[in-house]
């Protein structure tokens, strides 16, 4: 029988303290003459004021993903000891990013070119050009970068709220990508995620459209009364099919804009400084992979991969508050027997409830519950069964999930 992984295995490791990942962090570095033994990541050296490094001791240092002035600094570095990945320049995506994706990330360059032209777009289309799934090496290593900075910059995001919050604060949100804008099960996703962070819970989807930008929508209008959210579901409901990649983008950034500047949300406790995205959006995890489907763009926070596989387990490591499963086919199923490994075996510690809505979709068309209460209930840590419910009702739901 396969056991949990130690946990120190799973657990997210704080390497911040030895990584770079601004400037002003580097000009602290500098002021003390050394460079040893620490990673430099994604800063753009070239830009004036150009970094003077060659008093500077770099033995054992990384610098991967910059940018220099010339190629005879790289030379200098690696002749004194320092390692140099370089930025793959041709690319049209970071190799190490060093922060999470924003909604103006992604849709940077929509307002002149239309959704052909945005950063999201673009990638997805040299994704495409260059082997999809199976790019050839160069491409590979370029992705693998990328996808490490993101998990890096994920890491760093979500840290200071679970030291605040706890790991069960975090709730999933999965569902069919398919649902239109405006629909019943698109408002009561919308509603649950305006519910969940009303109730200082981080939101985390798979950041595609349906359940998953309804999920979203709701948490980042959370500071909003309830009669607003309704609002905006009729403003993007004018775009309801998301295969109608310019007007349904378009939608989604007007309502962006006429909400931009909204009221804050009151919070239980003592602010957390650089959390407010969590409660304004949540947190995202698409992937490139379907990037036929357009952005969601109401996440506060986007960590946006290439690999699906990295992508999946992320989203189910870190929402160990519970889990909503709305009504959604092969995906959604996958996800529901992927988190209910993680659960049986304890591979992430304590998972929270799994909350299935719409009892009639998960008892009888698609009766996934008949399958997973008698697994849950033989795991090795006990009957795990009484952690499933079904529900007709938005706040039923979110009452399982923050008792």
């Amino acid at each position: 029988m396969p056991t949990p992984p130690p946990a120190d295995v799973i657990e997210p490791h704080d390497t911040s303290v030895d990584e770079i990942e601004t400037r002003a962090e580097l000009d602290r570095w500098l002021a003390e003459g050394t460079l040893a033994g620490l990673t430099v990541q994604g800063l753009r050296l070239d830009l004036d004021p150009v970094p003077d490094l060659r008093a500077v001791d770099v033995a054992g240092t990384l610098f991967v993903g910059c940018r220099f002035a010339d190629r005879e600094v790289r030379v200098d570095l690696v002749r004194r000891g320092a390692d140099v990945v370089p930025p793959f320049s041709e690319l049209p995506y970071p190799t190490q990013p060093s922060h999470l994706y924003r909604a103006d990330d992604l849709a940077a360059g929509f307002a002149e070119g239309g959704f052909t032209e945005m950063y999201d777009t673009r990638v997805y289309a040299h994704f495409r050009a260059h082997g999809g799934a199976l790019p050839d090496v160069r491409e590979a290593l370029g992705q693998r970068l990328h996808d490490h900075g993101v998990d890096n910059a994920l890491a760093d995001a979500t840290r200071s709220w679970l030291a605040v919050h706890g790991p069960q604060s975090v709730v999933g949100v999965m569902g069919g990508h398919a649902v239109p804008r405006g629909s019943v099960a698109y408002r009561m996703a919308a509603v649950l995620g305006w519910e969940l962070a009303r109730a200082d819970r981080l939101v985390v989807t798979g950041g595609g459209p349906g359940v998953m930008e309804a999920a979203n929508l709701g948490a980042f209008l959370a500071a909003w009364p309830a009669d607003e959210l309704a609002a905006a579901i009729d403003v993007l409901a004018a775009a309801p099919d998301f295969t109608d990649h310019d007007r349904y983008t378009a939608a989604a950034l007007a309502v962006r804009k006429r909400y931009a500047d909204g009221p804050s949300l009151p919070t239980p406790r003592p602010a957390v400084p650089g959390t407010g995205w969590a409660r304004a959006g949540g947190l995202a995890i698409p992937t490139w992979l379907y990037g036929h489907e357009p952005a969601n763009l109401f996440a506060g926070r986007i960590a946006k991969y290439f690999s699906n596989a990295i992508r999946e387990d992320t989203i189910l490591r870190l929402a160990r508050g519970g889990i909503v499963f709305a009504p959604g086919r092969a995906g959604t199923v996958q996800e529901v027997f992927q988190a209910a490994t993680k659960t049986f075996y304890g591979t992430d510690g304590a998972s929270g409830a799994y909350v299935f809505l719409d009892r009639a979709f998960w008892t009888t068309e698609l009766p996934v519950e008949s399958l997973l209460r008698p697994l849950f209930a033989g795991s090795p840590f006990g009957d795990l069964s009484r952690t499933i419910h079904l529900t007709d009702d938005v706040r039923e739901a979110v009452a399982l999930l923050v008792r």
